[in-house]
């Protein structure tokens, strides 16, 4: 079983700044990435990286050239950088991790995380 630990979540203003992280798999070369759940709204995605790193990345539309996805493998981690945040990124956050590539990580990823609170005040 993998287990996926996020880290990172909070509560801060709009335009400010959170980076979240998730420990994750220590073996397999797993793509990771995020996804949340806005109050009342179905999971959605925000972003997704390869196991090779920054060079195969996915993000939502609603989160392109605001939110970063980056890994460091050797620490097992994945991180999002989360920048410009607006109130409508509120929303529990989830780590995840798929043995199928970036063009196909969705809902029905293998191993998920219990998921992080981010609170964007207005």
């Amino acid at each position: 079983q993998v287990q996926l630990v996020e880290s990172g979540g909070g509560t801060v203003q709009t335009g400010g700044s959170l980076r979240l992280s998730c420990a994750g798999p220590t073996s397999g070369a797993y793509t990771m990435g995020w996804f949340r759940r806005p109050p009342g709204k179905e999971r959605e995605f925000v972003a997704a990286i390869s196991y090779l790193g920054s060079s195969n990345t996915g993000y939502a539309d609603s989160v392109k050239g605001r939110f970063t996805i980056s890994r460091d493998n050797a620490k097992n981690t994945v991180y999002l950088q989360m920048d410009s945040l607006k109130p409508e990124d509120t929303a529990v956050y989830y780590c995840a991790a798929d043995s199928r590539g970036v063009e196909k990580f969705s809902r029905s990823a293998d191993f998920w995380g219990q998921g992080t609170q981010v609170t964007v005040s207005s």
